[in-house]
């Protein structure tokens, strides 16, 4: 009897499982008949007694079930999770900002003309940014490639500038100029070697010439001196025509702008890249290592228009002053000592009349003139100042009293 019982309870549970898994079988043979014999096609009769037969579509890959041994015993083979391939959405392309408005200049606005070689024309397009909303002062760009001081016989800046005058075309001069001069020079039918003495006589004669008719057709001058150079020799030389700019530039009463530790390293080296405007580090040279980028000329514009300020007072009106404090009175034309070195300080800026503390009228006599002193061409002579004699308006505290001798404080 208990064997019986056995049997039973067994052949139970046998009928179970088989009807558990034809009931996952079932689905499966369901679907592959689908595949198999698919939907009868659609069958149009047309007028003309064509049969056109359409394929009907084959149904869409079912998702796989889980049968019960996949229950019981589990899956090992993880199921691909579909690829949902995302929509390509195009970005829209970046619009540029609105162009401003340009200002029209103003009938009598200040004429601001740029003479020089390519690095000029850098400078001109900058001023031009710079301003560009100011409608009193119009930048007229009269840079020209190639050119320079030594090649006359290319382009002749004394005698184009000094047409320029005649034409009374411009109210302020800038001036940039000298990366194409390390070259000999032709005078006098004999050639000369880059910055041998000749050269740098004439030279210096030249930049001299262009800013003494300037100054005599009062018309504001500021010579802009030369950045850091990246080919070691090339920058040398242009360090050298820098002095020569500097002191030629001085003495014939205009302003030179020194912008080489403005765009060189710590060390005073070259430098591709530098702060803007904004103080955001940028490259300021272009690849050359010769000209300005255009952040690198929007920099230079901004300290050029510090010195403008001289000149250009702008604020809805147009006003031209000659920053002269020398003008008008008997130290007009005094000949002026240069810079001493790179970087140092003018060792005269501002020369005022002689007060005495005893408030008795006095007056400096016996200047020192570009007519009455013997210029040495080469540079200025600075035993000049040495010599002069107290309380002439060259002296400047470090003049020597008349027949008194000075002894020798070292004793030797």
């Amino acid at each position: 009897m208990q064997g019986k019982s056995n049997r039973f309870v067994l052949f139970v549970v046998g009928l179970v499982v088989a009807a558990l898994v034809l009931t996952d079988l079932l689905p499966v043979f369901a679907q592959a008949r689908e595949y198999a014999d698919p939907a009868p096609a659609a069958v149009t009769r047309p007028a003309d007694g064509i049969v056109l037969v359409a394929q009907a579509e084959a149904p869409a890959q079912p998702k796989k079930r889980k049968t019960l041994m996949d229950l019981l015993f589990g899956n090992d083979q993880q199921e691909e999770a579909p690829v949902v391939q995302k929509p390509v959405v195009k970005k829209p392309k970046a619009e540029l900002p609105p162009a401003k408005p340009k200002v029209e200049k103003a009938a009598g606005a200040t004429r601001l003309m740029v003479f020089g070689d390519s690095m000029a024309t850098d400078v001109g397009k900058a001023l031009e940014r710079f301003y560009a909303e100011d409608p009193n002062i119009a930048i007229i760009d009269q840079a020209v490639g190639d050119s320079g001081i030594v090649r006359v016989d290319y382009f002749d800046w004394p005698k184009t500038i000094g047409e320029k005058i005649a034409e009374n075309s411009f109210d302020i001069a800038v001036i940039i100029v000298g990366i194409n001069d390390r070259q000999k020079m032709s005078l006098n039918g004999q050639s000369y070697a880059s910055l041998s003495p000749e050269w740098m006589a004439e030279y210096s004669a030249r930049v001299s010439r262009i800013v003494q008719q300037l100054r005599a057709a009062n018309k504001p001058t500021i010579w802009i001196g030369l950045p850091p150079m990246e080919a070691p020799k090339f920058g040398q030389t242009m360090i050298q025509i820098n002095e020569l700019d500097r002191l030629a530039a001085f003495g014939g009463g205009a302003e030179f702008l020194d912008i080489y530790e403005k765009f060189a390293t710590e060390e005073g080296k070259y430098t591709a890249r530098g702060p803007d405007l904004n103080g955001t580090t940028v490259r300021m040279r272009k690849d050359d290592g010769i000209h300005f980028s255009a952040a690198g000329a929007d920099k230079l514009a901004f300290y050029l228009s510090q010195s403008l300020r001289n000149y250009y007072r702008g604020g809805g009106t147009v006003g031209l002053a000659v920053a002269d404090p020398l003008l008008g009175t008997d130290a007009q034309m005094m000949l002026r000592p240069p810079y001493q070195g790179l970087g140092q300080m003018k060792l005269l800026e501002v020369a005022g009349a002689v007060i005495s503390l005893t408030h008795l009228t006095r007056r400096a006599a016996d200047l020192v003139t570009r007519e009455t002193a013997q210029v040495d061409p080469t540079g200025f002579d600075l035993t000049q100042l040495i010599e002069a004699p107290v309380g002439r308006a060259d002296a400047f505290g470090v003049g020597r009293v008349v027949g008194v001798e000075v002894e020798n404080p070292t004793g030797r």
